[in-house]
C-alpha cells in the first residue's frame, strides 16, 4: 500500500538530506559540478596526449601520462558523489561538460611531445587554481568533508604540474 510520504519521495527531485543548508548545497554542488567538467576535460586531454605521444622519450612520457590519467580519472566519481551527498546534482552529459569547462580542448592533428607536456603542465596549474576556488566556496560553508577532499587533490595536481614541468626543463 502506497503512503503519501512514500509517493512524494519517489516523485520529488533529487534532494539528499544534509545539514549544510540550501545555499551551501547550491553553491558547493555547482562549484563541484564545474570542477568535474574540468577534470573530465583534463582526463581526456591527458589520454589524448598519452595515445599520440611519439619520439625518443615515448615510453617514459607514455607511462607518465597513463599514470596521471588514472589519477585524474579517480577524482571524477568522488567529485560527483560529493555533490550528491550534500543534496546537489552533477553532470548529466558531454554537452553539460562543454558548457562548464574552463580547461581548453586540444584537437590538433599533431602536437610535439614537448608541447604536450608543457600544455598539460599549464592545464594542471589551472586546475590547481580551480581547486583552490572550490575550496574557498566549501570553506565559506564550513563543508569540512569537501575541503578535505580538495586538499588532497590540490597536492596531487601540484605534483603532476611539477613532474610535467621538470620533464620539459632544458628541452630546446
Amino acid at each position: 500500500m502506497d503512503t503519501n510520504a512514500a509517493k512524494a519521495r519517489r516523485t520529488a527531485p533529487l534532494q539528499t538530506p544534509t545539514d549544510l543548508g540550501a545555499d551551501a548545497t547550491r553553491d558547493v554542488s555547482a562549484a563541484l559540478t564545474a570542477l568535474l567538467a574540468d577534470v573530465f576535460v583534463l582526463y581526456v586531454k591527458t589520454k589524448n596526449f598519452h595515445w599520440h605521444m611519439s619520439g625518443p622519450h615515448f615510453r617514459d612520457y607514455h607511462l607518465m601520462l597513463d599514470d596521471q590519467g588514472e589519477q585524474i580519472f579517480a577524482m571524477t566519481d568522488a567529485i560527483a558523489e560529493r555533490a550528491r551527498k550534500i543534496g546537489g546534482t552533477t553532470l548529466r552529459s558531454v554537452g553539460h561538460i562543454k558548457r562548464l569547462q574552463r580547461i581548453p580542448d586540444n584537437d590538433a592533428e599533431f602536437v610535439t611531445p614537448e608541447d604536450m607536456l608543457a600544455e598539460l603542465a599549464e592545464d594542471n596549474k589551472k586546475l590547481t587554481s580551480i581547486l583552490r576556488e572550490v575550496h574557498a566556496v566549501a570553506e565559506e560553508y564550513n563543508d569540512v568533508a569537501t575541503t578535505s577532499l580538495l586538499e588532497v587533490w590540490i597536492d596531487e595536481t601540484e605534483r603532476r604540474t611539477w613532474f610535467l614541468w621538470e620533464t620539459t626543463r632544458g628541452v630546446n
